[in-house]
């Protein structure tokens, strides 16, 4: 397995260090986070390939990270001679296979001594002179001429790797970009290739050969034969058409799999991506040993992913796997201690979450636990008639909505504040809790929780004399009258039971009214600490 992966300068990461899980490992982040990128750069260690070519053949300015880029290219223009940006990719390794051991030494960045990969593009020393004359060349553009770059693939012991060796063996899945219009791409026919014994592939080879040469000598006969008799013009020796049996003619090439009775690249993109998820993990882990999935999500009804899924947890285990996901549905159920959460470049690991946290929200896994897991500042509230009043509150203090400002403001919906502020807590979120006070005092309704609160993570409850929920507090701070005005209510109407009845139409109505709304003290408490 990988036990930790260390990547310098490759596009969105300046200077990245992860420690994975040894299972499985579910990465999370806001767009642009370099989710995918770390994917990408575990990929290019094992492989020093992309899309199965090599790497160094698809080189380009843009796998720089262009932070670094600037910087060398605004020294250079100051008189600094440090030498030009490099990617470097390394992963460390935890195995006692032979193959593996073959690969040890302390050629790395940490000088740890055991086996591993260093994937890195740096200047070529043969284009040293060409390099200074491009950057001496006036009014070059400040893009790297990678042309004048090389790519290096060696193990810790410092032995070039010519080809990937067993035990590395990967299979990356992108469900966002399935190729479906032309046969099945490279990495699902390696996936399906794999499954066959040498002897099957020979003993296949050998009867596809013979069908060519049955094709040839039957219905390409009548053919050539009238070639031959109205053709002696065209060349001084006969000329016919044959089955092509040179190694370009593989089998291989003209197989396709089939889904039913439908052939796999006409299948829906949703049953596609399950398919080639559900091979890769089904390959031996001699064959693979690391399985990459971007968004499995992708294409998929809720219930065919609860199923792909449920797969996935079936059969991991024997690969380690690595999955990009903007589900929440993923991240419960596979479990958010399994999380790797990046921001820039820094990733932050669950590696204390309770195990009855984790089951819990395995349990509740359509709950989004993303937003509580991504959000920069949070706000919890018993469910959305709070929020739509929270929100009114905010914006008549601040004349922006929370969402504006920065804020999620997430519905709990019955579910555990405690549990919520633990996930809140391992990841340092600023967090305030709003609830309704249940007619206990709100000093023990924070005492229960005071292990999970610090200067960023607040709990917020009304005074029981003002009322236990927040409809009572509301026309407590508004009065009878007023109240009645902000509902659109009928003289006979009671501002109470109505709100009792109607819950989200009293909120949505507060939110929307043009009337002055006063908030109640426990409200304006919360939005003061958002300043």
């Amino acid at each position: 397995m990988i036990k930790r992966v260390t990547i310098r300068g490759y596009r969105i990461f300046r200077d990245l260090t992860v420690t994975p899980d040894p299972e499985v490992n579910i990465i999370v982040g806001d767009n642009e986070s370099g989710k995918s990128t770390l994917l990408e750069a575990v990929a290019l260690g094992l492989t020093a390939h992309v899309d199965g070519r090599w790497a160094g053949e698809e080189l380009n300015p843009y796998w720089f990270n262009q932070e670094l880029v600037r910087d060398y290219f605004a020294g250079y223009a100051n008189g600094c001679t440090e030498p030009p940006p490099e990617i470097e990719i390394e992963l460390y390794l935890d195995s006692t296979a032979s193959e593996l051991q073959r690969m040890r030494g302390v050629h790395n960045r940490l000088g740890e001594d055991c086996p591993g990969v260093k994937f890195r593009i740096s200047l070529d020393p043969d284009y040293s002179a060409e390099f200074d004359d491009y950057m001496s060349s006036p009014g070059r553009p400040d893009i790297l001429p990678t042309e004048y770059f090389s790519v290096s693939w060696r193990d810790f012991g410092d032995a070039p790797m010519q080809r990937q060796v067993k035990g590395l063996g990967v299979s990356f899945i992108d469900s966002r970009t399935l190729r479906s219009k032309a046969g099945v791409d490279y990495h699902t026919r390696q996936i399906l290739s794999s499954f066959l014994e040498p002897k099957q592939r020979a003993a296949i080879s050998v009867a596809y050969r013979m069908s060519r040469h049955d094709m040839t000598t039957s219905a390409l006969t009548d053919l050539n034969e009238r070639i031959a008799t109205e053709g002696e013009s065209l060349h001084d020796r006969q000329i016919g058409l044959t089955m092509d049996q040179s190694a370009r003619a593989s089998w291989e090439s003209d197989v396709i799999p089939q889904v039913g009775d439908t052939p796999f690249a006409m299948a829906g993109q949703g049953q596609q991506a399950a398919i080639k998820v559900a091979l890769a993990m089904r390959r031996s882990s001699t064959v693979t040993s690391f399985v990459l999935i971007e968004e499995p999500e992708t294409h998929l009804s809720y219930s065919s992913l609860q199923r792909l899924v449920g797969r996935i947890k079936k059969l991991a285990g024997a690969q380690q796997l690595f999955i990009t996901t903007h589900s929440s549905f993923v991240l419960n159920r596979l479990g958010l201690d399994k999380l790797l959460l990046l921001r820039g470049n820094q990733i932050c690991r669950i590696t204390d979450l309770s195990q009855d946290t984790v089951g819990y929200f395995k349990h509740l896994s359509g709950y989004d636990s993303l937003r509580l897991v991504l959000a920069n500042r949070l706000v919890l509230v018993e469910g959305p008639s709070d929020e739509m009043v929270f929100r009114r509150g905010y914006y008549d203090a601040r004349q922006v909505y929370p969402e504006d400002a920065g804020i999620d403001v997430v519905s709990m919906n019955g579910l555990s504040y405690r549990r919520a502020l633990e996930l809140c807590a391992l990841l340092d979120r600023d967090a305030v809790v709003i609830r309704d006070n249940d007619n206990i005092a709100p000093a023990e309704l924070v005492d229960d929780v005071s292990d999970l609160l610090s200067e960023q993570r607040h709990l917020i409850a009304g005074d029981p004399a003002a009322g236990t929920t927040l409809e009572p507090q509301l026309i407590r701070a508004n009065g009878v009258a007023a109240m009645s005005k902000i509902l659109s209510l009928r003289a006979q109407d009671d501002p109470m039971t109505w709100m009792h009845n109607h819950k989200s139409e009293g909120a949505l109505r507060v939110l929307m009214t043009g009337e002055d709304v006063k908030m109640p003290q426990y409200l304006s408490d919360a939005i003061a600490l958002l300043s």
